[in-house]
């Protein structure tokens, strides 16, 4: 078969692309301009890459069009597409119907820590010997690929978000999926662009709820009030809770949580030390250990297996570590951006934060959380941003840090922190997006 996916160069849609080639299907796509790691990957791929505009595939027909969520109405090859009696499905859709039917699914959603919570499940799986197939939204270090399928494997580990699955189903893509074992990590207001408050991201999340087996576990916290509220909308499975009150607990052996212990029932069933940093990293691994153990992995294996857990691409990956430390880190929303601050704070107790911050996502540039984010920012001690021109909303500076800059280009960024680091600083770049290259432009130049 012919798959031609409209939008191929994000990181549901290029995975995607990447496993229906490893399916056997011819695969071509266009977008906007890629940036790496999906422009790697796909040329690794061997799978061609058109111009956004370009409407040459109505000509020959694809068997089938695959319609990520970013093409709209109005752009020429989805009018080119309508025009035409080729049949089309969502990329959800199609990864619903033609890969996971016949797959125990593991999904994982939440506002927050989707991408690392599925890379380290995914790698306690493999070192199970389970061999999982997966598609999560960035690079775990372990695979070096965000996308992988072998029709051997019966397990699935998707990253399962509640963004609109396209432009003619504007359903969550978790509604999707119907996984045996479900982790919801956290539930905030985000995707201003989409929803216009928590209830309607509830509801999409209750929808995902109701499509979970009675044999099926839930894994939540024990302390989110809003992912509580979703569950009393309607819950028919078992539901595992990880958290200080609950069955599934932990307790730190080291401040950076660079170790620690798992505990069940207040009895020690295995310990961590790994080279990740952070509380919130240690959440994370407790509801990817406890989805473990749902598809049959014993816990003293998992939690081995997180020892050798190398994280994920851009998610506070360390790109040079001399005099002046750097670290590239995805950042989209003001709680998860706090929460690795404090993460840094602990493992660089005695050295100068500085903060180069592009508040990329739908909500950031709207300015939906313009007024939480110097809160957000409080840890660090020079923020440095990054401010769009096309933004509709101004930073107003009162708020923010004594000693902070924006910058309205990428190279004067680069130069304002150039100027303005010493030796003993830690710099962590964040952004969701490429970030003009800032990241590694930076590290290079303080080489």
């Amino acid at each position: 078969m012919h798959l031609h996916i409209l939008g191929i160069g994000g990181t549901f849609m290029g995975g995607l692309a990447q496993i229906a080639r490893q399916m056997g299907h011819r695969v071509t796509g266009q977008d906007r301009s890629l940036y790496p790691p999906m422009s790697t990957q796909l040329e690794q791929a061997g799978i061609d890459v058109l111009a956004m505009d370009d409407v040459d595939f109505v000509r020959c027909p694809p068997d089938l069009v695959v319609v990520g969520n970013v093409m709209t109405r109005g752009m020429p090859a989805i009018e080119a597409l309508l025009e035409s009696s080729i049949p089309f499905v969502s990329g959800p859709q199609w990864l619903a119907e033609w890969v996971l039917s016949q797959q125990w699914v593991l999904a994982v959603s939440g506002t927050h820590g989707k991408t690392s919570t599925s890379s380290m499940l995914t790698w306690i799986l493999e070192e199970a010997g389970l061999m999982p197939n997966f598609l999560i939204g960035g690079v775990p270090e372990n695979f070096g690929v965000s996308a992988r399928f072998n029709s051997a494997s019966s397990f699935f580990v998707v990253e399962s978000d509640e963004y609109d699955s396209a432009f003619f189903d504007k359903r969550a893509k978790l509604v999707h999926y119907k996984p045996r074992t479900w982790v919801l990590n956290n539930l905030e207001f985000d995707h201003a662009d989409i929803y216009e408050n928590l209830a309607q991201i509830q509801r999409q999340f209750h929808h995902g709820v109701r499509l979970i087996p009675a044999s099926g576990l839930i894994v939540v916290p024990d302390d989110d009030g809003n992912v509580e509220d979703t569950l009393e909308m309607g819950c028919w499975s078992t539901v595992a809770k990880q958290g200080p009150g609950s069955d599934w607990s932990y307790r730190l052996l080291s401040n950076d949580a660079s170790h620690f212990q798992v505990l069940h029932q207040q009895t020690l069933v295995g310990h961590v030390q790994w080279q990740l940093l952070g509380e919130f990293n240690i959440r994370n691994a407790m509801s990817a250990l406890i989805a473990a153990q749902h598809a049959g992995v014993p816990i003293a294996l998992a939690c081995d297996a997180l020892s050798r857990f190398l994280g994920v691409a851009r998610r506070l990956t360390c790109l040079s570590n001399g005099s002046i430390v750097v670290y590239e880190d995805f950042a989209h929303h003001p709680t998860a951006i706090a929460a690795t601050l404090q993460g840094l704070r602990a493992k660089h107790a005695q050295q100068r934060l500085i903060v180069v911050l592009e508040p990329r996502s739908n909500s950031m540039r709207k300015g939906v959380f313009k007024d939480v984010l110097p809160s957000a920012l409080s840890l660090a001690d020079v923020v440095i941003m990054y401010r769009d021109p096309s933004w509709d909303w101004d930073i107003d500076t009162s708020k923010m840090l004594q000693h902070n800059d924006i910058e309205s280009s990428y190279d004067e960024l680069v130069q304002r922190v150039l100027s303005t680091v010493i030796d003993g600083d830690v710099v962590v770049c964040m952004s969701n997006g490429g970030f003009g290259g800032v990241p590694k432009r930076i590290s290079e130049l303080l080489k």
